[in-house]
């Protein structure tokens, strides 16, 4: 799969789903991404919304390169969401 796949930096901590959730645009399209916060802390550390949102920011990088792959993949659940693991 030939893609342009851009990360732009707008992520948010979403209560409901104890959740960093962030964009990716892929041609042009937006997808959405997603990472847990026990996710994040049994990778990076953490323990509340504030620190999880800095953690992802910290590691953004390795994080995107992981969300990249899984898009490449096609990896997304049946709501067409990639979730981090």
């Amino acid at each position: 799969m030939n893609q342009a796949i851009q990360f732009p930096d707008r992520e948010i901590w979403d209560d409901e789903l104890r959740a960093v959730i962030f964009p990716a645009l892929v041609n042009g399209m937006q997808l959405t991404c997603a990472i847990k916060g026990e996710t994040l802390t049994h990778h990076f550390g953490g323990d509340t919304p504030e620190t999880w949102l800095a953690v992802f920011r910290e590691h953004r990088w390795d994080l995107e390169d992981a969300a990249e792959q899984m898009i490449r993949e096609e990896q997304d659940d049946s709501q067409g969401w990639f979730w981090l693991s």
